[in-house]
């Protein structure tokens, strides 16, 4: 048998002391390199520095945000599931749309995508809010479309599409939007979810 460890603490602590070392953090402030580290400790890629961007009060914005209870909304279940609700500093609500009945309507209607028709029920709740886009482009496309047609501003943006279709686009559209929102993203066609909620976690609290 492989003797490996065992010790879960230990695992991390050697995990994150493992991306420290290799991984080049040196562009990032600490609220932003923390992130970057459980980022890069959700995909196992130390490169992931190289597409990493983001607006310069972003890491701010973002904590200040979740330690005033503003919401999570996320576009997908699996970036909602990722977030551990025991790092939240303020018993936050992780919001995902994407299930309820009304958005298979609203794709048709909207000529979309199911995802991007979801973001139509964050409307109410966006103002302030840390709004995390992991998987659909079109989401992150038509996140900015409601910003721009006057919906309320979320607090921070994590902007992480993954794919091949758009998903450069959509972020590089964050990333230059006129309303210059607070933002994080991963330049070109990596991202997802576990990248998105990894994101999240690391914003929640300090401790790695």
């Amino acid at each position: 048998m492989t003797n490996y460890l065992r010790d879960g603490a230990e695992i991390y602590r050697r995990s994150f002391a493992t991306i420290r070392a290799e991984a080049d953090l040196d562009a990032f402030d600490p609220i932003l390199a923390r992130t970057v580290v459980r980022m890069i400790h959700a995909c196992g890629m130390v490169d992931l520095t190289d597409d990493v961007a983001a607006s310069p009060g972003f890491g701010a914005a973002a904590q200040a945000a979740l330690r005033s209870g503003a919401p999570v909304l996320c576009d997908t279940s699996m970036v909602a599931s990722g977030v551990t609700r025991a790092r939240l500093p303020a018993g936050n609500d992780v919001v995902c749309t994407l299930s309820e009945p009304r958005v298979a309507g609203l794709a048709r209607e909207l000529d979309t995508t199911r995802t991007a028709a979801a973001l139509e029920l964050w409307r109410d709740r966006l103002e302030g809010a840390v709004a995390v886009v992991g998987n659909a482009p079109t989401a992150l496309f038509r996140l900015l479309e409601l910003v721009a047609q006057g919906a309320p501003r979320p607090a921070a943006v994590v902007g992480v599409p993954v794919g091949f279709i758009g998903a450069a686009e959509s972020k590089v559209a964050l990333a230059e939007h006129p309303a210059t929102l607070e933002h994080l993203v991963v330049h070109g066609r990596r991202g997802g979810s576990a990248l998105a909620a990894a994101a999240v976690n690391a914003l929640a609290r300090e401790q790695e």
